[in-house]
């Protein structure tokens, strides 16, 4: 048995963000007879956080309203 991890590690640290998965997460929600299927989608770039983003949207729905 080897117990020579150094490969291991090297491959754990060397850009996650480049790893891409076969198939993106998908939420299906059925709501009466229509079934919604939502795919999501992270951007790596993106520097807002989800709250920055949730409060953006809430404010900018709330401005058309008015």
């Amino acid at each position: 048995m080897n117990n020579d991890t150094s490969n291991r590690s090297t491959l754990a640290t060397a850009s996650p963000l480049t790893v891409k998965e076969d198939a993106p997460p998908v939420m299906i929600k059925k709501i009466g007879k229509t079934t919604y299927r939502v795919k999501i989608h992270f951007s790596e770039t993106s520097k807002e956080t989800m709250s920055d983003k949730i409060k953006r949207l809430i404010l900018n729905d709330s401005e058309k309203s008015s």
